[in-house]
């Protein structure tokens, strides 16, 4: 049986009646875009944050997008970030029309190295957006500070860190504006795309909703161009509002299958260069992938192959590296920890529904390459 790094049928075959019946009550329900399930769902995942408001959009990129569109962001701005993301986070921000700004990020979380941001902050920096990356938080408080001491906003990149918590705080609460997405793989994933934006201003929500529905405040009066069609679909909508009751659970899932890894490879780290991730002081982690490093990764990896295991690397090409991204002008080692992770890093299989004997196939074969690359 070929093992990958995600796989949602397990999951699917528990929910699958609740799944049905929620596509079955929004094409029951004689309104089919922007209604009850989309607006229920927003209410119930603001009220999950602790926050007042949320808007639901097509997808996580324009999640971010639209939110830095709606915190000023456009043309001849800059947005300090990282690299090492997927690239649909600088998408979003080229989308707008400002130009991306990057930092590298820390040895030891893969996460933005805080202490290099005010150093990338010029006249021009409008928002700083800090990417929880792999399910982990971003050091926040240094990073307000230096928002407070520049009058920047922080739009938080929630795409990869439903449900986690820093210092007791959900990630999403911790900015100006979040945004999430709800691709299939995320720890709050739907069955197809969908993303939202979740603020504690009153301003910024109303700026997303007009942002989201062409610029229209009222139906065909555009009042804010341009705007976008980015609305979240209903039937997407109606399966978040039923899997939103259980993120909390998909986390401690998570959480399970990321101690049978440390019980089971702990003892091999330092051996052969294997590390295993860790989770800051402060922050509970919910693996939305599971990430590890191996400086002979690509000899792992293909070794693996054999035993019918076929992993992903998150992310094999830093965004400052790919030929799109050329014009920026960032030159091969101008971030060195982001360059050399990139050849290091590779994720094992995790989703809750992750079978135990899967597992330990999966680590049984692991153990055997590394005793032998």
């Amino acid at each position: 049986m070929t093992t990958r790094v995600w796989d949602y049928l397990p999951e699917y075959a528990e929910e699958k009646d609740d799944i049905l019946d929620a596509v079955q009550k929004v094409f029951g329900s004689g309104q089919l875009v922007l209604g009850e399930s989309v607006r229920g769902f927003e209410s119930e995942f603001a009220a999950y944050h602790g926050l007042p408001y949320a808007t639901g959009v097509d997808n996580g990129t324009n999640a971010l997008k639209l939110a830095l569109e709606a915190l000023g962001v456009g043309a001849g701005d800059e947005v300090v970030t990282v690299s090492n993301t997927a690239a649909p986070t600088v998408v979003a921000i080229a989308g707008t029309g400002a130009t991306p700004v990057f930092v590298d990020v820390r040895e030891d979380d893969f996460l933005m190295d805080v202490d290099q941001v005010e150093a990338a902050v010029t006249p021009r920096t409008k928002v700083l957006l800090p990417v929880h990356l792999y399910g982990q938080s971003v050091d926040m408080a240094p990073l307000r500070r230096i928002a407070e001491r520049h009058g920047l906003k922080i739009l938080e990149d929630c795409a990869q860190s439903h449900g986690a918590r820093h210092h007791g705080e959900l990630t999403g609460t911790l900015g100006d504006a979040a945004a999430f997405s709800f691709y299939p793989t995320k720890v709050l994933g739907a069955y197809g795309d969908g993303g939202a934006v979740v603020t504690a201003d009153e301003e910024t929500d109303r700026a997303m909703k007009q942002l989201r529905y062409y610029g229209m405040d009222k139906t065909y009066y555009v009042v804010r161009s341009p705007g976008h069609n980015s609305r979240l679909d209903e039937v997407q909508a109606e399966i978040l509002r039923r899997k939103l009751t259980r993120l909390d659970a998909y986390v401690a899932g998570r959480n399970a299958v990321a101690r049978r890894y440390e019980e089971r490879l702990g003892d091999l780290v330092g051996e052969g260069g294997l590390l295993l991730p860790r989770t800051n002081p402060g922050n509970t982690h919910v693996y939305y992938v599971y990430v590890v490093r191996h400086p002979r990764r690509d000899a792992v990896i293909e070794a693996l192959k054999a035993y019918d295991i076929h992993l992903n690397i998150s992310y094999p090409w830093p965004v400052h590296t790919m030929s799109g991204f050329a014009h920026l002008g960032y030159a091969e080692g101008s971030l060195p920890v982001t360059e050399r992770l990139s050849g290091e890093i590779f994720s094992l299989p995790m989703y809750p529904s992750l079978d135990e004997g899967v597992q330990d196939k999966v680590v049984d074969a692991l153990r055997e390459v590394l005793a032998r690359v």
